[in-house]
């Protein structure tokens, strides 16, 4: 009975996670192509995005064409720590991020950038996206390798010249410590929940503005499971 208990507070806490007041939802932004292309070796690779709450980040990339894994975790804080209970309560140093896996050959990680701030982070807001406050909804990129850092650093300058926002860019670039996944009621939530109210007001726009948008990259499959 006590496992039982335990199953049906952790389904009940993922069901109400992420939930803010009502307020208006974010218009999607036509970012511009990165002027610093990436340039990666043939292969598989990863890359963190943080952006708010962790269901609509990973409901995007999941139907990004060249993704081949997509998982909601926390980064930026200790092991011990890396639990939605402990982040969401605001006492760590974790962000909400997803781990994005996906094929250069297909999908390069400048584009990568280019869709999530067309259509799911505003680079603007500091420690909040859409409804959702605090530092552990921070945005920011985390990359894992030179290449990527240098692409980041330049497209969040070049973000800043565009014109695009009347406030400065506040999304930051932080240094790679570790990735834990999420609960496994996090994963897939958006697949899982599609009449949720949260996916309903706030990440079911954001796939319906990246499909709109960028067409020769939508997959209409989610891609469940991580990949």
């Amino acid at each position: 009975m006590h496992k039982i208990a335990v199953l049906l507070a952790a389904a009940s806490l993922g069901l109400s996670a992420c939930a803010g007041p009502a307020i208006a939802a974010e218009e999607a932004v036509n970012a511009p192509a990165a002027a610093r292309t990436a340039k990666e070796a043939i292969g598989l690779k990863t890359a963190i995005f943080a952006g708010g709450c962790f269901w609509g980040v990973e409901a995007v990339f999941s139907h990004v064409k060249g993704v081949t894994g997509v998982v909601s975790g926390y980064h930026g804080g200790t092991q011990k720590a890396a639990s939605y209970d402990l982040v969401s309560s605001g006492i760590t140093d974790h962000a909400e991020a997803v781990k994005v896996t996906y094929d250069p050959a297909v999908v390069r990680y400048d584009q990568l950038l280019r869709i999530f701030f067309s259509v799911v982070a505003d680079p603007t807001l500091k420690n909040r996206q859409g409804p959702d406050v605090g530092a552990h909804y921070r945005s920011a990129l985390v990359p894992v390798n030179a290449e990527q850092g240098a692409v980041a650093k330049a497209y969040l300058a070049q973000l800043g010249k565009s014109g695009l926002w009347s406030k400065p860019i506040a999304t930051k670039i932080e240094p790679y410590k570790a990735f834990y996944p999420a609960e496994a009621y996090h994963q897939d939530f958006m697949l899982k929940n599609p009449k949720h109210g949260y996916i309903l007001r706030w990440d079911a726009p954001k796939v319906a503005a990246f499909k709109a948008m960028y067409a020769s990259f939508y997959r209409a499959g989610f891609l469940k499971d991580g990949g």
